[in-house]
């Protein structure tokens, strides 16, 4: 597993504190995935509710709160694949 795989998974877990129901993958291009589900937050590559993806910079810029998850998407650094509804609650999750 790569350290930012780690980092993202540390990253994830304190920034959402058990706020969102659903399952969610992050690919990181060049590093691996990270799932969101009921069980918390670990590194993983299985079936979600909604896939996004990004590459390394977009991920840390997301996650430091420099980029909002719309914003990405919308300029198409973040590619999402599956539930748009389980996105947005994640996105407004990562934005409080």
């Amino acid at each position: 597993m790569s350290e930012m795989i780690d980092q993202a998974v540390t990253a994830l877990s304190a920034k959402l504190n058990g706020e969102f129901d659903g399952s969610a993958k992050f690919v990181i291009e060049g590093e691996g995935a990270v799932m969101l589900d009921g069980a918390g937050v670990r590194a993983g590559d299985e079936d979600a509710d909604v896939t996004l993806t990004a590459d390394t910079d977009t991920f840390r810029a997301i996650l430091d709160g420099e980029l909002d998850p719309t914003s990405a998407y919308m300029s198409q650094r973040l590619a999402i694949d599956g539930d748009l509804g389980t996105a947005m609650k994640l996105g407004a999750a990562l934005s409080g």
